[in-house]
């Protein structure tokens, strides 16, 4: 290509929007209120809208809401919570910050979301929540999550980071479970230009409990009634969300003709060859994916992006190590073969470039170079 392919590119999309962002961000500007402006409850209503649920509580970033929704729910030492070890660090880190303990649920090999057949073993009388992962911009099985959860009398935690914008049977990421959880770190589906996150639930007390923590357990003005954090959203950041969403629905639709059209090229590429074979991300008929990552399998993953990278095509790794191997978890006692699925999946996973603005031909050229590339790697 005669200029380099970024992995997400921010810059197109801010050239797409850059009069609304200005002007938004010049208001906030003029009226000076940088903390719980008036765009931060503005934000919240229409994100509220979006996914359809009573309340949004927006967030510092999409770490912070995870320990809110944790907090929210009483969840502390001694106690457990199941997510699955295939995400990134800050699932897992959360629980252990509060002094809880995560309890690993292996994945299913199609989707790389939660297995919800093995959750129900994995309860125990100190389990206080289940935590699934919406990987990769798939929302995982929640009708299943939320029948096992139901049965124990468990909430459910669904981490959205990278679904937001998704839905499951018709229903929006986020509003599928007791709380959702997304970020809005800059490359995410929805992303800031900062750090950012927000908290939707249909519970009024835990929409009031998630609302004190956040501006430090505060009931009212130097009143605290429960212990909390810092954790609110910059009016900046709301400023450009809020320009941002104007063309959020557009970017969703694309990002989904984006990652089919990947899909088909690489099968078609797959169908005349024996070798090289690339493995599709796997979609349920049920699902639409927001591809905050579009995500193949390839062996050989070292020479295959050597090789992409010397063609001028950025890739990445989500995940390459499970968070039971981490060194930070080794307390857990959990080592290799303890999630063989997540374990087997690390050392194959690859995800493209991918968002909104990739055009078509970038797309084909990435897809064409990755299939050379696996051939003779």
């Amino acid at each position: 290509m005669s200029e380099p392919i970024p992995f997400i590119d921010l810059k197109r999309q801010y050239k797409a929007l850059e009069d609304n962002i200005k002007s938004r961000i010049n208001t906030v500007l003029e009226h000076g209120q940088y903390i719980m402006g008036p765009e931060v409850a503005e934000l919240e209503t229409k994100l509220a809208e979006f996914v359809g649920v009573k309340h949004c509580i927006s967030a510092s970033s999409g770490t912070d809401t995870l320990m809110i929704a944790m907090m929210a729910l009483g969840i502390g030492a001694g106690d457990e919570v199941i997510t699955t070890p295939f995400t990134f660090i800050a699932t897992g880190e959360m629980i252990a910050l509060l002094g809880a303990k995560p309890v690993f649920v292996d994945i299913d090999p199609q989707t790389y979301n939660i297995a919800p057949a093995k959750i129900e073993a994995a309860i125990t009388p100190k389990t206080k929540a289940i935590m699934p992962v919406s990987l990769y911009g798939q929302c995982a099985d929640f009708d299943a999550i939320n029948a096992i959860a139901t049965k124990h009398g468990l909430p459910v935690i669904e981490d959205a980071a990278q679904s937001f914008g998704a839905s499951y049977k018709g229903k929006k990421s986020c509003n599928l479970s007791t709380i959702g959880s997304t970020s809005f770190f800059p490359s995410k589906p929805l992303g800031a230009y900062g750090d950012g996150g927000a908290l939707f639930t249909n519970d009024d007390a835990l929409a009031k409990a998630m609302r004190e923590i956040r501006v430090h357990g505060q009931e009212k003005r130097y009143y605290h009634s429960r212990i909390g954090i810092n954790g609110r959203l910059d009016t900046i950041q709301a400023a450009i969300l809020l320009a941002k969403l104007e063309r959020f629905d557009w970017e969703v639709e694309q990002r989904g003709r984006l990652g089919d059209r990947y899909s088909e090229l690489i099968q078609k590429h797959n169908s005349k060859n024996s070798q090289g074979i690339i493995k599709t991300p796997y979609i349920e008929p049920y699902n639409t994916s927001v591809y905050a990552q579009y995500t193949v399998l390839v062996k050989n993953r070292e020479q295959v992006q050597q090789k992409l990278k010397e063609a001028g095509i950025p890739t990445a790794v989500h995940y390459p190590v499970p968070l039971h191997l981490q060194p930070a978890f080794s307390n857990l006692g959990q080592g290799r073969d303890s999630f063989p699925i997540s374990e087997a999946l690390s050392n194959e996973v690859m995800s493209l470039p991918m968002g909104p603005d990739l055009d078509i031909e970038k797309l084909e050229f990435i897809t064409d170079l990755l299939f050379t590339a696996t051939c003779t790697a």
